[in-house]
């Protein structure tokens, strides 16, 4: 029996633009703690890798990615935990549908394609945005920054679960928007499409790509072309 066409999705900066709802999260927290806040074009770069690195890389810039450099795990663990608790309150304040996804979704599902959500949000923050801005059941997998001991750009977070949906490399493609979602597809061997606008700091046509797209609105003909 022929495997499945699988498509693997990014989540925020894909799927949704959550960044004004990081935003208000971000912005919570670094007040709380006496840091600089941020604009949302700026959360926009910081997206990507949680919320341990965005707090990080917010408060001690480019220089310091990793959120491990505070010395004091007592206060990173709060800030984490302060940031999920207000960001998992108010996920969909203002969050929105990239343009075009809910008719792409509905495309996709009537010619029999396989949709997971790969993405280094965290898993149950994920599950809960996808159920409350009306998506979720059209992905039979959501895997997030804690479902593997592994996640992007690492490419065992895309293979594992092409393998769980049963379908075959071969036959898959990745919907991404950052360095992140092109490195770990370029390595698993999965032909990319990346969005304009995505949350990323990089130029994105500096970024490996077989596609470049807008939004959602024509991708199906992309899609056609490999199905």
């Amino acid at each position: 029996m022929d495997k499945k066409f699988t498509i693997l999705f990014d989540l925020d900066g894909t799927l949704v633009d959550t960044a004004p709802d990081l935003m208000r999260a971000h912005n919570h927290v670094m007040k709380q703690y006496g840091y600089a806040t941020k604009s949302t074009e700026e959360i926009r770069n910081l997206v990507g890798q949680g919320a341990g690195v965005m707090l990080g890389r917010s408060i001690w810039g480019q220089a310091k990615k990793e959120f491990s450099k505070i010395e004091d795990e007592k206060i990173k663990k709060e800030m984490v935990k302060e940031f999920v608790s207000f960001y998992g309150k108010n996920i969909v304040n203002e969050s929105k549908l990239i343009n075009g996804v809910k008719d792409f979704l509905i495309w996709a599902k009537k010619q029999n394609i396989s949709m997971a959500v790969c993405t280094n949000k965290q898993e149950h923050l994920s599950i809960d945005l996808l159920k409350k801005i009306g998506i979720y059941d059209f992905f039979e997998y959501v895997a997030g920054h804690d479902t593997f001991d592994y996640c992007k750009p690492d490419p065992r977070h895309l293979t594992t679960v092409v393998e769980i949906l049963g379908g075959d490399i071969k036959k898959s493609l990745m919907i991404g928007d950052s360095e992140n979602d092109a490195n770990a597809a370029k390595a698993a061997g999965i032909p990319v499409i990346l969005l304009e606008d995505g949350y990323t700091e990089k130029n994105i046509t500096e970024i490996y790509h077989n596609h470049l797209v807008k939004d959602f609105v024509g991708i199906d003909k992309i899609i056609s072309k490999y199905i």
